[in-house]
C-alpha cells in the first residue's frame, strides 16, 4: 500500500501539470476575395478562410483549427460573372475602390473619343476636296490641247449681180452668191473627244454680209481629224449702193472684188462627264479676192487666213 499510495504533494503537482480542458468555442471565418486573373482564358478564385477565435480560445487549438479549415476553391471558367456577384466587396474594401477607379478611367477615356459622325463628315469633306483637285488637274491638262483649224479653199459656184428691189419696194442692185468653203479640223486631245460647232460663217463685202452658212455639228474623237465642208449662200441680197464700184456686164462681174470671211469654231469636251467641260474657241479671219476668171475653181486660203 505504501508503494501505490500518493502523497498530497504528488497529487497537487500532477493536477497542476495536466492541461485543463476548456469547453469548445465557436469558430468564425473571415473570407477575403482574391483578385481575378486578366489573362482572358482562365478565371480562378481562391478563397482563404482564417478562423478567428474568441479571446478565451487556447493557442494550441487555434493553430490546429486554422490548419484544418484553410481551403481554396476553383470555379468554372464560365462562372466568372456569378463569382463576381457572390464576391461583391463592401465599400470599405480595397477591391471596391479599384473597381470605382477603373470606371472613372474608362469614362475619361470614352470622353476623349471622336464621335463617329465626325469621321463621316471628315470623309465627305476629304472626298470633295480630292475630287475637286482631280477635276482641276484634268481641266488644266486639257486646256492647252486646243484643236487645230487649217483653212483649205473656197470655191465660187456663182456670183451674179442683178437689178431689183427689196421687200419694201426700194430699187437697188441684188447679189446672189453660192460658195463652198473647206477646212481641216484636227483634235489634239490625247484623252478626250470634242463636240464641234461654229458661229455663222459670214462672207461680206466691207460690212455688208453677202452670204452665210454654219457648220453642221459633229463629234471628233481624240487625236482625230476630218475635212469639213460648208456651203455659203446668199440670194437676192440688196446692196443699197454698196457695189457702186463694181464692174459688171450682163449681171456678171468683170473685175476682182475683195471679200472677207469671219467665223469662230467652237469645240467642247466632256472630260469628266458634265463636271469638267473645257471649251475651245478658234477665231478665223480670211481675206479673199473673188476673180471672175476663177469661177468653179478652188481658191487656196492657206496664206489668206489667220486662226486665233
Amino acid at each position: 500500500m505504501s508503494l501505490h499510495a500518493k502523497t498530497d504533494s504528488e497529487v497537487t503537482s500532477q493536477t497542476a501539470s495536466s492541461p485543463t480542458r476548456s469547453p469548445r468555442r465557436p469558430v468564425y471565418f473571415v473570407q477575403s476575395p482574391s483578385r481575378d486573373s486578366h489573362d482572358g482564358e482562365k478565371t480562378t478564385n481562391s478563397f482563404h478562410s482564417t478562423p478567428v477565435l474568441s479571446p478565451t480560445g487556447s493557442p494550441g487549438r487555434h493553430s490546429r483549427n486554422s490548419s484544418s479549415t484553410r481551403y481554396s476553391g476553383s470555379l468554372r471558367p464560365g462562372s466568372r460573372k456569378g463569382s463576381q456577384q457572390l464576391q461583391q466587396p463592401r465599400k470599405g474594401d480595397k477591391g471596391f475602390d479599384a473597381i470605382v477607379e477603373e470606371g472613372v478611367v474608362d469614362d475619361d477615356h470614352k470622353s476623349g473619343v471622336i464621335p463617329r459622325r465626325c469621321y463621316v463628315l471628315a470623309f465627305v469633306v476629304g472626298f470633295f476636296v480630292l475630287f475637286s483637285f482631280f477635276a482641276v488637274v484634268l481641266w488644266a491638262a486639257a486646256k492647252p490641247q486646243k484643236p487645230d483649224v487649217i483653212m483649205r479653199s473656197i470655191l465660187f459656184d456663182g456670183f451674179v449681180v442683178n437689178a431689183g428691189a427689196d421687200a419694201s419696194g426700194v430699187a437697188t442692185e441684188m447679189v446672189t452668191i453660192n460658195a463652198t468653203i473647206k477646212f481641216n479640223f484636227r483634235n489634239r486631245g490625247t484623252f478626250f473627244g470634242v463636240h464641234v460647232s461654229s458661229t455663222p460663217m459670214d462672207l461680206a463685202y466691207s460690212e455688208l454680209t453677202l452670204a452665210s452658212g454654219t457648220i453642221k455639228k459633229f463629234y471628233q474623237k481624240r487625236k482625230g481629224h476630218r475635212l469639213v465642208s460648208v456651203n455659203l449662200q446668199g440670194r437676192g441680197v440688196p446692196l443699197y449702193g454698196g457695189g457702186m464700184n463694181w464692174s459688171t456686164q450682163d449681171g456678171k462681174l468683170t473685175a476682182p472684188v475683195p471679200l472677207n470671211l469671219n467665223f469662230t469654231v467652237k469645240a467642247k469636251a466632256y472630260v469628266l462627264g458634265k463636271l469638267v467641260k473645257p471649251k475651245f474657241h478658234r477665231k478665223v479671219s480670211c481675206a479673199i479676192v473673188y476673180k471672175p476668171t476663177k469661177v468653179n475653181v478652188p481658191i487656196a486660203l492657206k496664206n489668206s487666213c489667220t486662226v486665233e
